[in-house]
């Protein structure tokens, strides 16, 4: 029996090796070419699906609103600022960067550093208001981004005119892309980065700070450096709606609507009940030139998004993104999820008993050995990924399974090949040993 439970040991560490070797392989992107199905794949998850289908409708939050500033100009903002400014709102984000890109301080390429006009209205609405939270952003070397490790150099934030009389919360989030052309893939934020030795917060969470600080100590007390977002839903865009009312195939649009929010031509024409402004959290940011604008400026795809792998279209503007993680801070609605060594002590339990499974099936049942592996590998596979969907959906608990399901469709084969293979060449290499060695020479003795 030591020796079953040891070949079944060995057995479990080489699915563990091969793995890691798949593993090392697929970063080599060699194959990508060949494996369409598998590219399309690549940014799903199961969870997805019970965010994107089985979840119910939240209810609206009103205590967040959001308002859309299209392509207005810093004059056009700034008359927006004074508008709801008016209302008294708990706090404004406004997630807009007012500098020039890339320090280019000419007519052409930043024309707005030259609305003299424009800055000053700008400034003195932020000045005037007194409750703003405007967006910054983390910078890292390449070398800190190679380490892997969440510390950062420098920050970059709207000109100095716009700094005096306004908070900031870096915007970035955490995405794949390099720049912001790029597909970019929003599951999580950090809700905190350390800049040179500065703890910096997040635009989310210095909005919910201002709003109600008591739920940001607990987002704190959970002590994680990076956060799931719990999506929840998005804003109602009259005119997508429409055309879906119409019958149009626009899947990818029928979100649950989760905050209220104002078009531009709505703020200036003062078209919404004063308390629906008063004491809330109102966070300005780019929706579309109007609502139903199908622009990818400042879009991401989220697990919201109806078509689940192969996706043609982003889903959701950054600003509701930062909606949604405030709407989770103040709840308290956080997922957990499994800690990476519970992902490989699962994977490991799987895989060892079902070595252990199968190399009794091929000892009693060799000619079956085959199909009832197959059976079992699927039935297990089927399971798990059911149960990952129906955990997430009753308790918003992520249990990525993902290393178990692959190592127990890796645990049959494996199985086979140590047996057949590595286990027959030990035994190989054992015996020429006994034959190679001298025999013993018996003397009499004297």
């Amino acid at each position: 029996m030591k020796k079953f439970w040891l070949n079944c040991l060995l057995a479990t560490a080489t699915v563990f090796a091969l793995m890691w070797a798949l593993s090392k392989l697929t970063k080599l992107e060699m194959f990508d070419a060949f494996d369409p199905i598998g590219q399309a794949l690549s940014d799903f998850e199961l969870t997805d699906y019970a965010f994107s289908r089985l979840r119910e409708d939240p209810k609206v939050d009103d205590r967040i609103v959001l308002v859309n500033i299209g392509y207005l100009s810093r004059a056009g903002i700034a008359e927006q600022i004074r508008i709801i400014s008016k209302y008294k709102p708990k706090v404004i984000g406004i997630d807009s960067f007012f500098y020039c890109e890339g320090g280019l301080r000419d007519s052409i390429n930043c024309p707005a550093a030259f609305d003299e006009l424009g800055n000053m209205m700008l400034s003195n609405a932020i000045q005037e208001a007194g409750n703003v939270v405007l967006v910054s952003k983390v910078h890292q070397t390449r070398k800190a981004y190679e380490s892997g490790a969440n510390v950062y150099d420098s920050m970059a934030y709207s000109d100095g005119i716009f700094q005096e009389y306004a908070d900031f919360g870096f915007a970035n989030l955490a995405t794949e892309a390099t720049y912001q052309e790029d597909v970019k893939i929003c599951r999580s934020f950090f809700p905190s980065v350390d800049v040179n030795g500065k703890r910096e917060l997040a635009f989310s969470v210095k909005l919910a700070m201002h709003f109600d600080s008591t739920s940001v100590d607990k987002l704190f007390k959970r002590d994680k450096e990076e956060e799931l977002v719990n999506f929840r839903g998005n804003v109602e865009m009259q005119d997508v709606k429409s055309k879906i009312e119409r019958g149009k195939d626009l899947a990818t649009t029928q979100y649950p609507v989760m905050f209220p929010a104002l078009d531009v031509h709505q703020v200036f024409a003062e078209d919404f009940e004063p308390d629906l402004i008063r004491d809330k959290i109102v966070v300005m940011g780019f929706l579309g030139s109007r609502f139903g604008d199908p622009a990818w400026n400042d879009k991401f795809f989220t697990p919201l998004n109806r078509k689940v792998a192969g996706r043609a279209n982003p889903d959701m503007f950054g600003v509701v993104v930062h909606a949604n993680i405030v709407s989770m801070i103040l709840n308290g609605d956080y997922i957990d999820e499994l800690e990476e060594w519970h992902k490989y002590l699962i994977a490991f339990i799987f895989c060892y008993f079902n070595i252990a499974l199968f190399f009794y099936i091929n000892a009693k049942y060799p000619v079956w050995f085959d199909s009832v592996s197959l059976v079992l590998q699927v039935v297990q596979i089927v399971l798990l990924m059911g149960l990952t969907i129906w955990v997430f959906y009753k308790s918003a608990f992520k249990l990525d399974l993902t290393i178990t399901l692959a190592a127990i469709a890796l645990s049959g084969p494996t199985m086979e090949f140590y047996d057949n293979v590595l286990y027959s060449l030990v035994r190989i290499w054992k015996n020429r040993r006994l034959t190679n060695q001298p025999e013993e020479v018996l003397t009499p003795d004297k």
